[in-house]
């Protein structure tokens, strides 16, 4: 028993170092990429903080998602937030996945790359939209009455520049249209739609996305618009960014083309280019037949005519 876990311990660390060594060679190639993606992020962390400051709080109003789903009451609004938190922590241990399991389709570095275009397009809409139109919160803490709900006049720049991490982000006001949970949670779904590779995970990501939706109104988090709104916009926007970004390479099919190929595998494949060339064979195994020159001419399997056979017809 010993001998066996050691054994399988001794493959996953094997697994774990190859895997490494692919995705940091991925990592040098794209990590601007990743760098803007995540500096975008702080961009909209740090916009959703600045209109905090124009937010002025007043009545609530009228929503039909208020309307047909029970309020939780303030005691209850970390449930909406727990569900998040379960499906952000999900989706983040599956991009992970391929340093673990035997069964890999992604590569963890050019996922995150697609994940990144797809939240930096979807919050460029939303920081225009919550700019444009401050409605007043329907939230517990941007209700009149609240001291939450206005913030004072930042003292000196750097104070709007740490936007308060990360209470300014719980507690903030007027970045309503549209919501930024639903960006996330809808971007993690779409993705391992496409990418993963258990159906009954898809139908539960999906469900959970409905059930998301629910939870973020019932707990007046967000206006029944805002998520109608995230629902639409963010399909859209993954689906034409995912039509001009290019395909990532399937794991399953050919996952030695994606990188370059060392000096002994280089050597190694000439070599064999050669062979195949001096035996008049094609790169297609298909057409892999032993060949014989006679008179100057390629005779397939062996199957050779002599000059004064074929001129008699025989």
């Amino acid at each position: 028993m010993s001998f066996y876990i050691g054994r399988e311990a001794s493959k996953l660390w094997k697994r774990i170092c190859a895997e490494t060594t692919t995705e940091v060679n991925l990592l040098a190639e794209n990590w601007k990429y990743l760098l803007a993606g995540l500096v975008c992020q702080y961009i909209h962390g740090l916009a959703a903080r600045g209109v905090h400051y124009l937010h002025r709080p007043g009545p609530t109003l009228q929503d039909v998602g208020f309307f047909l789903l029970p309020e939780l009451g303030q005691d209850k609004a970390y449930i909406s937030e727990t569900l998040f938190a379960m499906i952000f922590i999900s989706f983040v241990l599956w991009t992970f996945h391929p340093f673990i399991l035997k069964n890999r389709k992604i590569y963890t570095v050019l996922i995150w790359c697609r994940v990144l275009a797809f939240l930096v397009a979807s919050q460029v809409l939303r920081i225009i939209t919550f700019y444009s139109t401050q409605l007043p919160g329907p939230n517990y803490h941007c209700r009149e009455g609240s001291k939450l709900a206005t913030l004072p006049r930042p003292d000196t720049v750097l104070e709007v520049l740490l936007i308060n991490f990360p209470r300014g982000v719980v507690y903030g006001c007027g970045d309503l249209i549209f919501s930024s949970h639903m960006i996330f949670t809808l971007v993690f779904v779409l993705t391992y739609q496409k990418y993963g590779t258990r159906r009954s995970i898809k139908q539960l990501g999906w469900l959970l996305a409905v059930v998301q939706s629910l939870l973020i109104v019932a707990s007046r988090k967000h206006y029944t618009v805002d998520v109608v709104v995230a629902w639409y916009t963010v399909n859209l926007v993954v689906f034409f960014i995912d039509k001009k970004l290019p395909e990532l390479p399937d794991r399953s099919i050919a996952a030695a083309t994606l990188l370059p190929l060392s000096t002994k595998d280089k050597d190694n494949r000439t070599k064999e280019e050669n062979h195949k060339l001096l035996n008049g064979n094609s790169g297609d195994p298909a057409d892999w037949r032993q060949r014989t020159q006679v008179n100057g001419k390629i005779m397939e399997d062996g199957n050779t005519l002599h000059a004064d056979s074929a001129m008699n017809g025989a």
